[in-house]
């Protein structure tokens, strides 16, 4: 019998069953024994490992280990949440204390440009270097520049350390996605659309300390005409606190979980022997089946598309992007996967720039104290904490799958939008608010987990990264907006609430439903 044969006709663990799969689920969404991208041709060698990689996760099943990194890759979010929220709310006590030099929203487009830089360089830096390092070093740089930005000495400084933090946080948020879903077994990965309840935690925890720094008289001024450092702490006991939480968070992944770098990276790199060392570990650990070899790997053949020749070089960052347009189906899948994230990454931050301009035109900010002001923001970030829970729930229902929960979460928002036009009140503004803060993160926490699940395993980083750099160019483009357009009419919401409707008419026509298959 040749070796081809018997591939083909080998025992159950045998690559040859998944050549049989395919064969008999053509047209078939939901198999748990299929692959995302099993049907697109892709390198022969590394699509029979994937198989045998997702058939050997799925054996070991979850673990504690997997707590482990739902919660420490559930700080990235919260860090990526965090530092968005930081720079909104220490900007303006920050540029009363420098003599108000220099543009207003200089702090917005800081962050977000650091987060493009940080997108792009992690993501890709991912694929070519490796999950691990990228995993542990991101969140460390985010850390040590928010402690370092509270100690800035005028406003141009702090836009450079506020840029820093957004460049380790704008890589860490890629590879929490990535790492958690390089780990989970298939019945697990609605985890994933889970994790980023983490997103609404970091805001919250953000409002609280904000709520604690800066409101006090005492370490905050009341203008800007008489604001010198020593009475205008607020700002700076902010960052201190968040930079030393976040260092916390830094310490904690290295300490707790101990990273290995992932199976399905090691798969494109060749490092058989360490991938099933890594797995069979796991399983020991925590008293699992793990019937992975490295001779029934290797029996699969060369994986040749992952890498180029030369690891450092201009052709492996091109290996990584033509890999994302490999076949027609995959290539339609990142250009509407990017599409998405332009979308809602103008759609987010244009609603709250415009926000406050529109409900004081309105006077619905009328009578609204200090205490109610933080006490309507904590409320509204609360909110958000549940929107990627339900939505984690939904995704997870054969009838809606990932592409329908994405729809139903933007038109949901897209309604409250429009009926965000009538607020007229405080009351109405509080509700509106937190009703568009959960709806609004059962799309974009869906989207967060689709986005790897549907890429390539070896240039999902990044993939992922110029989606989430796109998402970054809106939010700079949003800046420059808020502060040379009027801000008091109704046109900003209504075209928010268009953006939803086109969210939702992209997320209908996503080419791959992950529900029922495995990660590629």
């Amino acid at each position: 019998m040749s070796t081809e044969e018997k591939r083909i006709d080998g025992g159950l663990d045998d690559p040859g069953i998944f050549e049989r799969d395919i064969g008999n689920v053509e047209d078939s969404t939901v198999d748990d024994g299929i692959e995302v991208l099993a049907l697109q041709d892709l390198d022969p060698a590394l699509n029979a490992k994937m198989h045998l990689v997702n058939n050997a996760i799925d054996e070991i099943g979850w673990t504690n280990y997997h707590w482990k990194l739902f919660v420490l890759n559930g700080f990235g979010y919260s860090v990526d949440s965090l530092v968005l929220l930081l720079q909104s709310n220490i900007a303006i006590p920050a540029y009363k204390e420098f003599g108000q030099v220099g543009y207003d929203n200089a702090q917005t487009i800081a962050t977000y440009v650091g987060m493009l830089v940080g997108a792009l360089f992690w993501g890709m830096g991912a694929d070519i270097i490796g999950r691990r390092w990228a995993f542990n070093i991101s969140l460390f740089i985010s850390a040590v520049a928010t402690v370092v930005s509270g100690a800035a000495p005028n406003w141009a400084s702090l836009g450079f350390f506020t840029a820093m933090v957004g460049f380790g946080a704008g890589g860490n948020l890629i590879l929490d996605t990535t790492v958690f879903l390089e780990y989970l077994p298939s019945n697990k990965q609605w985890a994933l659309t889970f994790l980023a309840c983490w997103w609404g935690i970091g805001q919250a925890v953000t409002g609280f300390i904000c709520w604690g720094f800066l409101v006090p008289s005492q370490w905050n001024c009341e203008s800007a005409d008489n604001c010198p450092r020593e009475s205008n702490q607020g700002w700076r006991y902010v960052m201190y606190t968040s930079g030393a939480l976040v260092f916390a968070m830094s310490i904690a992944r290295v300490t707790v979980v101990r990273l290995q770098e992932t199976p399905k990276y090691r798969l494109g790199t060749g490092e058989d022997a360490e991938l099933v060392e890594t797995l069979h570990s796991i399983a020991k650990r925590y008293n699992r089946r793990c019937t992975l070899t490295l001779e029934k790997l290797e029996a699969c053949g060369t994986v040749r598309t992952a890498h180029s020749e030369k690891r450092y070089s201009l052709q492996e960052s091109f290996i990584h992007l033509s890999g994302l347009f490999v076949t027609t189906k995959i290539g339609i899948s990142t250009l509407l996967i990017w599409l998405s994230w332009t979308l809602i990454g103008l759609a987010y931050p244009l609603f709250y720039v415009f926000l406050n301009t529109y409900l004081a035109s309105r006077g619905a900010l009328d009578g609204v104290g200090t205490f109610d002001t933080w006490r309507n923001y904590t409320l509204t970030n609360i909110s958000g904490i549940f929107g990627p829970i339900l939505a984690a729930y939904m995704c997870n229902l054969r009838v809606l799958g990932r592409r329908y929960t994405m729809v139903i979460g933007a038109l949901v928002t897209m309604v409250f939008f429009f009926a965000y036009t009538t607020v007229s009140t405080p009351a109405q503004n509080v509700g509106f608010s937190c009703a568009i803060a959960f709806c609004l993160n059962i799309y974009y926490g869906t989207l967060y987990a689709y986005t790897p699940e549907v890429l390539p395993s070896a240039h999902r980083a990044t993939g992922n990264g110029i989606a989430v750099g796109c998402n970054r160019i809106m939010g700079i483009i949003s800046a420059v907006v808020a502060s040379t357009a009027d801000t008091g009419t109704v046109v900003p919401i209504y075209i928010c609430a268009a953006l939803f409707l086109a969210m939702a008419v992209v997320s209908a026509i996503f080419p791959f439903e992950p529900y029922g298959r495995r990660s590629s």
